[in-house]
């Protein structure tokens, strides 16, 4: 009788080992195919409609925006940040931008607090675009060429006071009439570029880059000297369009973002309508630390009436705000009408 019952416990500790064994080569297999699944790539029209609300910026400035979309938890952040520290003005703001843990992209963008709130605001279109950059980098540049062109045949992108646009081959470039001082475009994505575009789902417009209409308008010129001195300042920043790159400081501008890699575990919980959990959304998100480079992260395939991305269905601040026009904007290509200026707390330098 005792012999049987070793033997019984004998068959039972091999069961159990051979069990644990099957589970442990089926956990690893399952999550290394998981890991392995390629990318959805978007069509050239949904990118197209990603990539309209920015292609008519100014080309630092998208580097910038391309670069930093890629992080949204830092943008919702340094927006939050901005907003707390309103006060703060040229050099003072720049010192202690240059103090925070961010992404030099998302540093730079503090520059333009309308672009920035803009992001924030629309943060599933930011992760959105950051997924596009991350997986499809030539593909997003060639939208932005696709629309500018575009934007060039119906009339609306043209030289004028505020910003410099020249044609290089198939190539439309655009800058800062004067280096020192930059206008943000002020537009409405899906009508300037001739044939009316589908409104990116959940799209909200944000005073200082809409303007109802089918032209271009232009607020008050930002400065950039006083961030000129910090590495992460306006003149780091390029796009190299035949090399489908973005540029800071003279080479290829590679993103560590975990936040676009990790997006289907970031816990939507962490956000509400606006109000940010400091204590879960951004600890252990790359904030500050070593940043893993990207790992090819499946990007849902986003279409007409759907939302995609790392914030999927978070529209901070949710409601359209007034658009009310603030003054008299300057305008090229013939545009007429009121505008908003470029951005709260912007100054001619």
């Amino acid at each position: 009788m005792k012999l049987s019952k070793q033997v019984l416990i004998l068959l039972l500790c091999c069961s159990l080992v051979r069990f644990t064994a099957q589970a442990e080569s089926f956990g690893p297999t399952g999550q290394s195919n998981e890991q392995q699944q390629p990318p959805v790539q978007h069509s050239p029209q949904e990118l197209q409609q990603l990539v309209a609300p920015i292609a008519l910026y100014p080309d630092a400035l998208v580097a910038q925006i391309l670069a930093a979309s890629t992080y949204p938890t830092e943008i919702v952040e340094a927006d939050r940040w901005m907003q707390g520290h309103s006060k703060l003005k040229g050099e003072e703001l720049a010192k202690e931008v240059d103090k925070q843990p961010w992404d030099p992209s998302v540093k730079a963008l503090t520059q333009f607090p309308s672009v920035l709130e803009n992001m924030d605001k629309n943060l599933s279109w930011t992760s959105s675009l950051g997924d596009a950059y991350a997986n499809q980098q030539q593909d997003v540049t060639d939208a932005v060429q696709a629309m500018r062109q575009q934007a060039h045949k119906a009339g609306h992108l043209n030289s004028n006071e505020q910003e410099k646009v020249t044609t290089q081959g198939n190539t439309i470039i655009i800058e800062p009439a004067n280096p020192e001082v930059v206008y943000v475009p002020t537009y409405d994505p899906w009508l300037v570029y001739g044939e009316p575009i589908v409104a990116y789902p959940g799209w909200y417009p944000v005073p200082g880059i809409f303007l109802a209409g089918v032209g271009i308008g232009f607020g008050i010129g930002f400065g950039v000297g006083f961030f000129g001195g910090y590495g992460w300042g306006w003149h780091h920043w390029g796009c190299d369009w035949h090399g489908h790159r973005v540029i800071y400081n003279h080479n290829t501008y590679i993103s560590h973002s975990r936040t676009i890699i990790n997006r289907n575990n970031f816990s939507h919980n962490n956000f509400n309508h606006g109000n940010l959990n400091h204590g879960n959304a951004f600890h252990g998100s790359g904030l500050g630390g070593g940043r893993p480079g990207f790992h090819g992260s499946s990007t849902p395939h986003f279409q007409p009436g759907t939302r995609s991305g790392a914030f999927s269905g978070f529209d901070h601040g949710g409601n359209v705000r007034g658009l009310s026009s603030r003054g008299r904007s300057s305008f090229g290509g013939g545009s007429r009408g009121g505008g908003f200026h470029g951005g709260g707390g912007g100054r001619h330098h």
